[in-house]
Parts: C-alpha cells; sequence; structure tokens
C-alpha cells in the first residue's frame, strides 16, 4: 500500500475555508450514475466516499447544510461551503446524519479512492467505459452480496446506533 492510501485523508472546497479530515478509509465508494447525480454534479457521475460522520472532522470552517430534492422523495442534505459553494458531502435520508457520502473530488488526493462500485450504470453517458473489476449495476444493489465483511459491520455499527433509543 502507498503512503498517499493511509488514513487520515483530508481535502476541502476550492476556495479553502472548508478543510476536513477523514480518520479512516470509507466503508465504501460509490460512482453514481444516475440523472439526479449527474445534474447535481454538472457531470457524467459523482465519486462518493461512504463513512461514519463521526470519522469525518472540520479542521478550518464551517458547512452550510443545504436541503435538496433526490429521486427517492426523501431528499438529501449538502454539506457546502458558505463561501465558494463548492459541495464537500452529502447526507442521505436512508442513513441519515449518521453518514457522509464524502465527494472525492475535494480529497487533496483524489487518486487514493477510486470507485469500489458503478451504481445506476443504465443511465450513464454512452462515452463512459467501466474498468473491468468493478461490479456494475444497472441501479442500486444489494450491500451484503457486494461489501467486504468490514464495511458490513460498521454498516450494522451506525444502522444499531440510528434505532437505539434515546
Amino acid at each position: 500500500m502507498h503512503a498517499a492510501d493511509q488514513a487520515p485523508f483530508e481535502g476541502g472546497c476550492t476556495c479553502r475555508f472548508v478543510r476536513y479530515r477523514m480518520a479512516t478509509r470509507p466503508v465504501f465508494v460509490h460512482c453514481c450514475h444516475c440523472r439526479w447525480c449527474q445534474r447535481e454534479s454538472g457531470t457524467a457521475f459523482a465519486l462518493n466516499a461512504m463513512i461514519e460522520a463521526d470519522r469525518v472532522r472540520l479542521q478550518q470552517g464551517a458547512v452550510e447544510l443545504v436541503h435538496t430534492p433526490s429521486l427517492s422523495g426523501k431528499g438529501q442534505k449538502i454539506a457546502r461551503c458558505p463561501q465558494c459553494l463548492v459541495a464537500v458531502w452529502s447526507h442521505y435520508a436512508g442513513a441519515g446524519e449518521a453518514v457522509c457520502f464524502v465527494r472525492v473530488g475535494t480529497l487533496d488526493e483524489p487518486g487514493v479512492m477510486p470507485p469500489d462500485i458503478h451504481i445506476f450504470t443504465a443511465s450513464k453517458q454512452p462515452w463512459v467505459l467501466l474498468p473491468d473489476g468493478v461490479p456494475a449495476f444497472d441501479g442500486y444493489y444489494q450491500a451484503s452480496a457486494v461489501w467486504p465483511a468490514e464495511s458490513l459491520a460498521r454498516r450494522a455499527a451506525w444502522t444499531a446506533a440510528k434505532t437505539a433509543p434515546r
């Protein structure tokens, strides 16, 4: 493993007002080719590193949470820099604020987090070529069939915390 592949991973927005650190590798990295992600990112896909929110720490600045509609109808909260408006991560309704979907392109070294999976490839742009050896699904998928055991255990922990009585 190359030194740049080791945690922590740092990133931030374009104007550098927001800086964050990921304490560990993410649970899983999605490359989503759905039309919603294409529209929101202004490009062919979104590349998101799914990680527990308590493993992402703001080092500098603050984010503004912007409520945005989603295909599910449940919406998402996009954490943006209040100055340059770059999206640095999202919280989707399914996992709530317990999980961040960090925009890989905002990492200082985005090359250390290639996609673990390509999803919603039925709507991918025809000129995007998917690599051999990386799982790809026309729509969404069943995590239990694809994720490694460690990632499934991490998901079980945040799911249990979400449903635990307060």
